[in-house]
């Protein structure tokens, strides 16, 4: 076949209705509990299906589709399969899966607004919608970035070149005249991630202990005051809301207060925590959160957008646009008007979809206290996940849920694999090897799919609820077969280290 032929057969609205009516069918194949949530295969398994030649002549789009239904969606990770609760990535809402294809038919490319008018100008708008939110005033704007850690690296990097005003020309010092970073021992590894790339170096990274797994206040007064005594410089302290581990949040009013009493860069990583700010119950675990310069929050977390959707926010957005110092004629018009509107500057990417209108839709849809409804659905269910964690002799759980986030032990019907190590050290790695049986075992039975961790030295359960869909009934269902899983690979006189995965 002509391959114009076929880009205008494809450009047809019963080709779309194709494809769509396979999303459509996905969500409604996972509302059936007795689907499989993910795969029973390996990845090997998966490498030998789709070892083939490179393409060289084009198919029939309907052999094409049977592919995607047949080979594709069976194995993919079903995140909209009620026992899903892995990891965080959403459920996306409906409407704002609907706006993908448009996105990708107009792809605009919102580097400088004469590629993309109106997604610029509602970028603009959107961002004022959320820098409002955090609590801050007119000077204060950002950008949309591919996720939380996309959004960190930025607020550093302007952070740096508030400290360091000349550094995109002149460099990073060395040795001694290195600034440091200051973060919870609970942040996100983009933190470490971003003192590499923005030249600081990893060892400039200093963790401070944590109190109930939140940034310990003391410990960061602590390090600020030792920092200053060395005569070092501190780029910024990186406060968390809504931590990867157990999803809490620092106290952001004390962190902010030391912060500013010490003249230093505030940057909240609140890509997972900071949709709470739709939510006048949750709130309040974001208080404190307008004293800092620099905000990550993604849509895609909480808000519950299909990736990518990432935020990051600015007290004043002058401080970004100092962060990216670029002369381009071919893009970048010195002195237009559309230059006060242009975004490229502020991010590291020049090609940006405009994701946008996905964000904006789903604002339009679902409206903010919607979304905020939702954010709080998630939470109660995760809080229904600790009661009935809580209730059930075999299990142990490692705190309470700030927001929709749980970790929680197999201790034993006896309590032989205790979190706190009490048991001994080869009860412990028993114990260990035996709560990361417990997880592999549920995953690959295909009824549900959790992930896990290691907090305070124990390997843990952790259950992220991402989903609407998830009810308590479903928490309850998975704690018993988890429970069940636990029995009997803990079997009288079996060593859970031993057992096959």
């Amino acid at each position: 076949m002509d391959v114009m032929a076929m880009v205008e057969e494809d450009a047809q609205a019963s080709t779309a209705a194709a494809f769509t009516t396979l999303a459509v069918d996905y969500l409604a194949a996972t509302r059936d509990r007795s689907g499989q949530a993910s795969t029973k295969r390996s990845p090997a398994d998966l490498a030998a299906q789709f070892a083939e030649p490179l393409p060289t002549e084009g198919r029939p789009i309907a052999d094409v589709l049977a592919r995607l239904r047949d080979e594709i969606l069976p194995d993919c990770n079903h995140l909209y399969h009620p026992r899903y609760m892995g990891h965080q990535v959403s459920a996306p809402l409906p409407a704002a899966i609907w706006t993908e294809p448009l996105i990708s038919a107009l792809n605009q490319s919102l580097a400088v607004w004469e590629m993309s008018p109106v997604a610029t100008v509602l970028e603009h708008q959107v961002i004022g919608w959320l820098t409002t939110l955090v609590g801050w005033g007119r000077t204060a704007g950002g950008t949309l970035t591919t996720g939380g850690t996309e959004a960190t690296a930025t607020g550093l990097l302007a952070a740096r070149s508030a400290l360091l005003p000349d550094v995109w020309t002149a460099g990073i010092g060395r040795g001694a005249e290195l600034p440091v970073l200051i973060c919870g021992e609970h942040a996100h590894y983009a933190i470490r991630r971003a003192a590499g790339t923005l030249g600081l170096g990893t060892d400039q990274v200093r963790a401070v202990r944590s109190r109930d797994h939140r940034m310990d206040v003391a410990a960061l007064a602590e390090a600020l005051e030792t920092t200053r005594r060395q005569g070092r410089a501190v780029l910024a302290v990186v406060a968390t809301a809504g931590s990867t581990p157990t999803g809490s949040f620092d106290d952001l009013e004390a962190i902010g207060s030391l912060c500013d009493t010490h003249d230093v860069w505030l940057h909240v990583d609140a890509a997972h925590g900071g949709s709470a700010l739709l939510s006048p119950r949750s709130r309040q675990l974001l208080r404190g959160i307008e004293r800092a310069r620099s905000v990550a929050l993604d849509p895609h977390k909480m808000m519950l957008l299909p990736l990518q959707a990432g935020t990051l926010l600015v007290r004043d957005v002058r401080q970004l646009d100092a962060a990216f110092v670029q002369r381009a004629p071919y893009l970048f018009h010195d002195g237009a008007d559309e230059r006060t509107w242009d975004l490229g500057g502020r991010s590291f990417l020049c090609s940006r979809r405009a994701d946008v209108l996905k964000l904006w839709v789903a604002l339009q849809r679902y409206g903010a206290d919607g979304i905020g409804a939702l954010y709080d659905r998630l939470c109660q269910t995760a809080r229904a996940l600790f009661d009935a964690v809580a209730r059930h002799p075999a299990f142990a759980a490692a705190h309470e849920p700030a927001c929709n986030i749980l970790c929680f032990r197999y201790v034993g019907r006896r309590g032989e694999f205790p979190l706190d190590g009490s048991c001994g050290p080869q009860a412990s790695a028993a114990g260990d090897a035996l709560n990361q049986a417990i997880r592999t075992r549920y995953n690959r039975s295909g009824e549900g799919w959790i992930t896990s961790t290691v907090l305070d030295g124990r390997r843990v359960l952790r259950v992220t609820v991402m989903n609407p869909r998830t009810t308590h009934a479903d928490v309850r269902a998975v704690v018993t077969e988890l429970a069940r899983i636990g029995d009997a690979l803990a079997g009288p006189g079996d060593d859970p280290r031993s057992q096959p995965a």
